[in-house]
């Protein structure tokens, strides 16, 4: 047993699985600390006995899906990752079965499929009990395989106009089922994904360029005139607010007080169990970045990013020293995933992008994003080990 435990330790990627580690323990830090500001524990208002986690409750889910998807993430890289490709039917039926049964909204029991957390429109999630589990963060494994897959398959034949657009079509797919939840945040971190693992498998710059002149000129059209077409009310106000707060005070006041949370910060920092930071809306969520930065400032700010973006880095590296097409086209489909999560929920929490959602690696609260995430990681780390010609060599 010691044996295959050094005999693992020595194979894998030590470096990019202690900076995942790290991401989470700091994130646990960051909600036990959160948890403490908004009331600790449960307690029994006669006696005041503790009768629950309380606040606490989301620390105690990130760390505990945090170490089971360390687990997983250590098995799945001991499985070479072309087998996870090829039961592809298995994941797909599995994680897309379960996104398309949050389409139904029906109430079981204790089971609630299309559950949408409070203060959201967002239905893609499945609530047992006290539980809750977003397929759709599953589905972004399942579909980076499959794409990869199919990449694969028709690499040398990418540039025709039929094959593209099957490709695409493949994109759509995945794209249009997650906007119909609603959760468009997640239907965008789809897209982007499809699209860079296009970039990599070598999509001419013809597409490219045209695909992005005819975004910029829609984008621009449907913004000017027909706004409440395309964009539910609640979708243009937030974009509206990012140019005029006074717009929709209501609606600007949660990335209003997230910018202030940061910029409190300063240098060094507030200091995590202080219990004087700023109260920022879903502070826990897609917010947790603000309430971080005023903890430890500009410097620990910079320590964090520079982890996360190693992290998003060593993926990609992973890719490029891949022996096979598809180990490449894996790691840059995750490397998607990560660094435009983190993108997007950076340009929320400054302001520069309008709330859609999206959570930060690692960091934000929620059991299924952390499990995913050390899912990924898994994968990848696969595609690190079985590049080699044995992964347990004398």
């Amino acid at each position: 047993m010691f044996k295959i435990i050094r005999q693992y330790i020595k194979a894998t990627d030590k470096l990019y699985l202690c900076l995942c580690v790290c991401c989470s323990v700091l994130s646990v830090v960051t909600l036990v600390s959160l948890g403490m500001e908004n009331g600790g524990f449960a307690v029994d208002a006669f006696d005041g006995s503790v009768t629950g986690l309380g606040a606490y409750r989301n620390a105690f889910v990130q760390a505990a899906a945090s170490l089971l998807g360390l687990v997983c993430a250590i098995v799945l890289s001991c499985i070479d990752y072309r087998a996870l490709v090829k039961i592809w039917p298995v994941h797909v039926i599995l994680s897309w079965g379960m996104v398309l049964v949050t389409l139904t909204h029906l109430k079981l029991g204790p089971v609630t499929l299309g559950y949408a957390p409070s203060n959201t429109d967002n239905f893609s999630w499945i609530r047992m009990g006290p539980l809750s589990l977003q397929p759709t963060e599953l589905a972004k494994i399942s579909f980076i395989l499959t794409f990869a897959m199919h990449l694969d398959n028709v690499r040398e034949r990418i540039n025709e106009p039929k094959t593209l657009a099957k490709l695409l079509l493949h994109i759509l797919a995945a794209v249009a089922v997650v906007h119909v939840q609603g959760d468009d945040g997640t239907a965008i971190v789809f897209a982007t994904i499809g699209c860079m693992m296009l970039f990599a498998a070598g999509l001419a710059w013809k597409y490219i360029l045209s695909a992005i002149a005819l975004g910029v000129t829609g984008l621009s059209v449907i913004l000017t005139f027909f706004p409440d077409k395309v964009f539910k009310g609640y979708q243009f106000d937030r974009i509206m607010v990012l140019f005029d707060p006074t717009y929709d005070l209501d609606l600007a006041r949660q990335q209003l007080g997230g910018k202030t949370a940061i910029g409190s910060g300063q240098i060094f920092g507030r200091g995590f169990f202080t219990g004087d930071h700023y109260t920022v809306i879903n502070a826990q969520d897609d917010f947790i970045f603000s309430y971080l930065a005023e903890c430890v400032g500009f410097v620990g700010c910079v320590i964090v990013l520079a982890i996360l973006f190693t992290i998003a880095i060593r993926t990609l590296t992973t890719g490029l020293r891949s022996e096979d097409h598809i180990g490449t086209y894996i790691c840059v489909g995750v490397f998607a995933a990560i660094s435009w999560q983190i993108i997007i929920n950076l340009g929320m929490n400054l302001s520069v992008l309008p709330v859609i959602g999206v959570t930060l690696p690692f960091f934000s609260a929620g059991g299924t994003s952390a499990l995913m995430m050390y899912l990924s990681v898994g994968i990848v780390t696969s595609v690190f080990m079985h590049n080699k010609k044995k992964l347990f060599s004398d």
